[in-house]
C-alpha cells in the first residue's frame, strides 16, 4: 500500500516524540524546570520535516531504525534549539510556537536559553555516543556534518543575514545564500545523514550507511 507523506509525518513526529520523551526525562532536584521547558518545546507539534528526510534516505540503505532515528532526533534537537532562541525577546519575540505559548513565556527567558543550551549539547552527545554507529569514523562525520550545518556557515549565520535583512536591501544572490544558510543547510545535513550513496556506488563492505551499517 502507498505511504502518504500525512501518514509518514504522523508516524515521524510519533518516533521523535518517544526519543525525547526517553531522553529528557525530568530529574527530581532544581533542574525540573529546564527539562520541562525542553520538553515543552521537543514533544508535540512541528512538521518533523527533517527527520522524515532522515528516515527516508536512511531507508533507501536499509539503515537499522534505531539508529536513524538517533540521527534524526539528533537534527531535530538542533532545529528546536534554534526556535526557541529564535522566539526570545532578543530575536522575533514570538508568544507563540507550535500552536502553544513559547518557551520564554511558560517558564522564563533565562530558563529558555539555557533550554536551547541544553538541546543544542544533547544534539552532539546523541551523534557522539556508539548507540548511533558503532565507527567512530562514522559518528565523527554525523557530527561535523552537524557541526557546519549549524553554525556561522550554516543556520546561525543566515538567522544574522536574516536580522540584518531587517535594515538592509539584500540582492536576489544574497537572499538565495541566506535560505541556504538558515534554512537549506539543516535540511541538506538531513538528507546526507541517512546514507551516503557515495559509499554505496563503491561497494564498500560496511555498507552505504552513515548511521547504521
Amino acid at each position: 500500500m502507498p505511504v502518504t507523506l500525512d501518514a509518514a509525518l504522523a508516524e515521524v513526529s510519533a518516533e521523535i516524540d518517544r526519543q525525547f520523551d526517553q531522553l529528557l526525562t525530568i530529574p527530581d532536584d532544581p533542574r525540573g524546570d529546564l527539562y520541562r521547558a525542553m520538553r515543552h518545546a521537543a514533544i508535540g507539534g512541528g512538521k518533523r520535516l527533517r527527520p522524515l528526510l532522515v528516515f527516508a534516505t536512511a531507508n533507501l540503505f536499509d539503515v537499522a531504525r534505531e539508529c536513524s532515528a538517533r540521527a534524526a532526533t539528533a537534527i531535530e534537537a538542533i532545529h528546536v534549539y534554534s526556535l526557541i532562541h529564535d522566539d526570545l525577546p532578543s530575536m522575533d519575540d514570538d508568544d507563540m510556537r507550535r500552536g502553544k505559548p513559547t518557551v520564554h513565556k511558560v517558564f522564563d527567558e533565562a530558563t529558555a536559553i539555557l533550554a536551547g543550551d541544553c538541546l543544542h549539547a544533547m544534539a552532539f552527545e546523541i551523534l557522539a555516543d556508539p548507540a548511533t554507529h558503532a565507527d567512530p569514523f562514522v559518528r565523527i562525520e554525523l557530527v561535523m556534518d552537524l557541526a557546519r550545518a549549524s553554525g556561522p556557515n550554516g543556520m546561525a549565520g543566515g538567522q544574522k543575514m536574516d536580522i540584518e535583512a531587517e535594515n538592509t536591501r539584500f540582492d536576489l544572490n544574497t537572499v538565495t545564500r541566506l535560505q541556504q544558510m538558515k534554512t537549506g543547510a539543516l535540511i541538506s545535513a538531513s538528507v546526507e545523514a541517512g546514507g551516503d550513496s557515495r559509499a554505496a556506488a563503491a561497494g564498500r563492505s560496511r555498507g552505504a550507511s552513515r548511521v547504521c551499517a
